[in-house]
């Protein structure tokens, strides 16, 4: 007996209205599409069929709320520019309920439960530091993260679950379902760009990359497997924007930007750091939830540095940017009028 795929269910009817034939498709410019932000936290909670539509907002998910909650509270204390997102929890691939996600880090910390939700922001989303409450791992590969939220949206309803279908035959026919994990999330902002999705890989410089797609439907799967992870190449058409970095420094496109197969595509050889972060800037994410907070809201910060400590695998949050700039200024000016004061001296002192 042959098993359904997400691919079968959707009904012609269904893909006219809310899937990939539906007339919105291909009607927006998607680049600039997404607020800048500098690191993305994914929390493994349940699987997609159960999430309501306000996840941050349901009596029903206390994890989920409770960290809301935090992030809401927190806003002001959080240095890096975060968005949190939830993902689907699914022990079979190594994700359980609990584990949390981090990029561009590559850290998963297991064991996030409602009672030690506090700590988990002060060591970890506050100080930058490991947590002390979870057990920490390093992740590896590439990861995909598609919006299969269809109590949030129908359309991601209908898009999202093919589309992770689509990738996971991609994928295990290439022979890399060890090095690629795709997993479905919760809404990420956007409903009319569905298939919507967010990728992890390297970039060509070696750093990792997040990116995020819209209108992505099953015939780009190949390419978004064979050109952007396997090769650090944009599909322009889709973009929609990316992590830690400005559109507009990405932004031009030419003939040698062109893909054999028609989709224009950009190599992106700008380095994209961890810690490439704005000044005094509250920018509320594309995903609003109760009172304008939800699992996938941006915090405000201070621009601020952020090193790791290669020998602990923590981070070290310092001010420099701000704090430094701040004292070089002050010490200028005292420096400047000592010297005044010393020449006014030394021509008192002639003139006497």
């Amino acid at each position: 007996m042959s098993s359904t795929t997400a691919t079968d269910a959707v009904s012609a009817t269904d893909d006219a209205k809310h899937g990939f034939s539906r007339p919105e498709m291909y009607k927006e410019n998607l680049a600039g599409t997404v607020a800048s932000y500098d690191r993305h936290v994914f929390l493994c909670y349940k699987n997609r069929q159960t999430w309501p539509p306000r996840l941050e907002a349901s009596d029903d998910d206390p994890l989920v709320k409770r960290v809301a909650s935090q992030f809401k509270s927190r806003k002001n204390d959080i240095l890096v520019k975060t968005m949190i997102t939830v993902c689907e929890a699914r022990e079979e691939d190594g994700f359980s309920e609990g584990d949390v996600l981090i990029f561009p880090e590559m850290i998963k910390y297991r064991g996030l439960e409602e009672s030690n939700v506090d700590s988990f922001f002060d060591d970890v989303m506050v100080s930058c530091k490991s947590w002390g409450g979870g057990v920490q791992d390093v992740i590896a590969g590439s990861y995909i993260f598609v919006c299969a939220h269809g109590s949030r949206d129908v359309r991601c309803g209908v898009c999202g679950p093919v589309l992770i279908d689509k990738f996971n035959e991609e994928v295990q026919l290439r022979g890399l379902k060890d090095q690629i994990s795709v997993l479905a999330c919760s809404h990420i902002g956007g409903h009319k760009y569905a298939g919507n999705l967010i990728t992890f890989s390297h970039g060509p410089d070696g750093k990792i990359m997040g990116h995020w797609y819209g209108y992505v439907t099953p015939n780009d799967v190949p390419a978004l497997l064979d050109q952007h992870i396997a090769k650090g190449e944009v599909i322009q058409k889709l973009w929609r924007g990316q992590m830690g970095q400005p559109v507009a420094e990405l932004k031009g496109e030419d003939d040698q930007n062109k893909l054999a197969n028609g989709n224009d595509t950009k190599k992106n050889n700008v380095a994209v750091e961890s810690n490439s972060l704005n000044n005094n800037e509250n920018v509320v994410g594309c995903c609003q939830g109760v009172n304008g907070v939800s699992c996938c809201q941006t915090a405000s910060f201070e621009q601020n540095k952020v090193e790791t400590d290669k020998k602990q695998g923590s981070k070290v949050c310092g001010s420099w940017p701000i704090l430094q700039k701040r004292d070089i200024l002050a010490a200028t000016g005292i420096v400047g009028a000592l010297a005044a004061v010393a020449i006014g001296y030394r021509f008192y002192r002639r003139s006497g």
